[in-house]
């Protein structure tokens, strides 16, 4: 059984291809147990953001779990494996481990540095381990991803090497309209992401307005931040009254239409309105950003001005210093994890050999029963233990080595040596060379990205 990764992300995807991804609760309960119902998938974990989706998987196959894996996104976003392949991205075993640990540090996020990726993780892997489609593969990963997550901000300054998506968005509405002290903001969406956001704007002294489906989650939430919560029935009256509209909910069609808009824009003087849409799918028609005064940013303008934001950080030794340490310590967890699983690989192999030296000494004491019946049982007991003793001095060198050397960088497969050397019997690995998304992504796991 091998780890297995694969998804599509901002970093190889338009927002517009993301956004015919978006999952609901239900999607992700439904793709997970797909995954783990076709040929090849085992195990599966699947983290749906803003700007990814991805499936972390263990599987029996590399080809075959890449091509099941690959038929669940197809289906998710409503096309061809064909037409998704050139935007897939393929992880495997320590590249797809050391993928996990990237994403959950914030490293690969659009904003780096950013923390709510690893909430994001903590919730795909609960709801995974509520499904049943964890096991003894995947645990341990996920867990391992989510200490490297903690540790890779507790202990480096990674944080301030980048921000949050929504304090970066902040940022181009104030770039619009100055400080939000004062300002009035309406929040549509009392989720985690609507929770990040009214607590970075009352941070900010803006004067938070929370509008939900759920009335109780928009109380609720408004309380929290000093704000006050709004039906969504008044929001075309709300929206009149503000000067940001700030919307992240989950709904998978549009929230907010080109008419509300231009009807709260209506007798507003020179005053703009600065409308900021962080949902995937988007909330707010794309039609709003003709409207005079009105000034959009989404997750494709952020996406655009991500390579800059790159550029301006690689030019701060202390966001270069934090970004090694995380990389470096990224790269020790992995190694580690790798040691760890490669370990309790062997464990079957040692045990399978244990009890074949078992049954052959069974045997002999056996024989040697028939052949000398009348050997007085103390004698029979000290032969019996003395056999024994030796067999076990002889596989102990061997058990223990094989345990060392597994853990080892490498990739040799000690335990497939040994299983052949004492004719265990063990199926012989695919490993993946030159394989394919369902013969359209071609794969190179010795390649970062894993794409080629």
């Amino acid at each position: 059984m091998s780890l297995l990764a694969v998804g599509v992300s901002h970093q190889t995807a338009p927002v517009a291809l993301l956004e015919q991804f978006a999952m609901g609760a239900d999607d992700r309960v439904k793709a997970l147990h797909e995954l783990v119902g076709s040929d090849h998938v085992s195990e599966a974990l699947v983290l749906a953001t803003c700007n990814r989706i991805e499936v972390f998987a263990e599987v029996d196959r590399f080809h075959g779990g890449v091509t099941d894996v690959g038929r669940v996104l197809a289906r998710q976003a409503g096309a061809t494996v064909e037409e998704l392949s050139p935007y897939v991205t393929v992880h495997y075993e320590d590249q797809a481990v050391a993928h996990l640990f990237t994403v959950a540090a914030g490293l690969d996020s659009m904003v780096v540095g950013e923390t709510q990726v690893l909430g994001q993780l903590r919730a795909a892997y609960a709801l995974a381990r509520e499904e049943g489609t964890v096991g003894r593969a995947l645990h341990p990963v996920a867990q391992r991803a989510l200490r490297v997550g903690k540790r890779v901000h507790s202990e480096t300054g990674i944080d301030k090497a980048g921000a949050s998506l929504v304090s970066v968005a902040l940022d181009r509405a104030e770039a619009r309209i100055g400080s939000l002290t004062g300002r009035r903001v309406l929040v549509v969406g009392a989720g985690s992401m609507g929770a990040l956001a009214a607590t970075t704007l009352a941070r900010r002294g803006a004067d938070v307005v929370v509008a939900s489906r759920t009335e109780v989650s928009a109380q609720r939430l408004a309380e929290t931040v000093g704000g006050r919560p709004a039906p969504m029935e008044r929001m075309a009256e709300e929206l009149a009254a503000a000067d940001v509209l700030l919307t992240c909910t989950g709904a998978t069609g549009l929230v907010v239409g080109t008419d509300v808009v231009a009807a709260a824009m209506t007798g507003r003087g020179d005053r703009p309105l600065v409308v900021v849409d962080l949902a995937l799918p988007r909330d707010v028609d794309p039609g709003v950003a003709a409207l005079p005064g009105v000034h959009v940013v989404d997750l494709a303008l952020l996406q655009g001005e991500r390579a800059a934001a790159d550029g301006r950080a690689a030019t701060s030794p202390v966001a270069v210093d934090d970004i090694n340490s995380a990389r470096a310590m990224i790269e020790a967890e992995t190694a580690l994890l790798r040691a760890e699983r490669r370990a309790a690989e062997v464990g079957p192999t040692v045990s399978a050999l244990r009890s074949q030296a078992a049954e052959v000494v069974d045997a002999e004491l056996l024989r040697l029963a028939g052949r000398l019946p009348d050997l007085d049982s103390r004698a029979r007991a000290e032969i019996a233990r003395t056999v024994r003793r030796v067999v076990d001095k002889l596989l102990h060198e061997p058990t223990v080595r094989v345990k060392e050397l597994a853990a080892t960088p490498g990739g040799t497969d000690y335990a497939g040596a040994l299983r052949a050397l004492f004719g265990l019997g063990f199926d012989a690995d695919v490993t993946p060379g030159a394989g394919r998304l369902a013969d359209a992504v071609t794969v190179d796991p010795d390649r970062p990205g894993g794409t080629a």
